[in-house]
């Protein structure tokens, strides 16, 4: 039986993927801030709540991510732009996927076939903004994608079996896209669930590293 760890197990996109896995027959182990006290910004939290955790996970899924944070929404103008704004965003979209990749390493099967997934977003494709804007949000995703990029790098040496990807789940029907609905297209969270899981897959070993749309059509970086 598959064994997965998702953090951001209580958000719109979490709560999707624990019940689709379940619904597959996994052992699924669910972790967040707000059942588990899980903080993504502190390395310390993000220890302690794995620390008690024994290899090994055949997925470990991050699904946390926030784009309007603190009050600052995403920056249309230069003349928007902040300081505090850039480094909320880097530390929850960008640093705290960075640091549960750091702590989970263990838990993934050296010799077998395992999967860490971490939500990116479109709009952190350098070769695919058109649109400009939303500086924060785009440069904290456009990190993620080189940190976890370089990771499957290191990771090839000892996980040879391990896929590190970044998925695009589109914009999905939850609390975190609900001011910018309207302008996009959505999808139902569970059905953003099912895509992305089937995508995952998908991928073997030679595409760890790569980035995906909920389609499994890879994006430019």
């Amino acid at each position: 039986m598959e064994r997965a760890l998702v953090i951001g197990a209580s958000g719109g996109i979490g709560s999707a993927i624990c019940s689709e896995l379940q619904a597959r027959g996994a052992d699924v182990t669910g972790l967040s801030r707000s059942t588990h006290g899980l903080d993504v910004t502190q390395e310390d939290s993000i220890a302690d709540c794995l620390a008690p955790l024994q290899p090994p996970f055949d997925l470990v899924f991050v699904a946390t991510g926030a784009l309007d944070i603190a009050g600052h929404r995403p920056e249309k103008t230069l003349r928007a732009l902040s300081g505090q704004g850039f480094a909320d965003q880097f530390a929850v979209n960008c640093i705290g996927p960075a640091l549960v990749l750091k702590h989970a390493v263990r838990l993934l099967p050296r010799r077998d076939r395992s999967v860490f997934a971490a939500l990116s977003a479109r709009v952190g494709s350098i070769g695919d903004n058109r649109l400009g804007g939303w500086y924060a949000y785009r440069a904290a995703k456009a990190a993620l994608n080189q940190v976890m990029h370089g990771a499957a790098i290191e990771l090839r040496r000892s996980h040879p079996k391990a896929v590190l990807a970044l998925l695009h789940p589109g914009t999905v029907e939850t609390r975190f896209t609900e001011r910018y609905q309207s302008s996009h297209p959505t999808v139902p969270a569970q059905t953003s669930a099912k895509n992305m899981l089937a995508v995952l897959e998908q991928l073997g070993p030679e595409a760890t590293g790569s980035f995906h749309d909920y389609a499994g059509q890879e994006i430019p970086w």
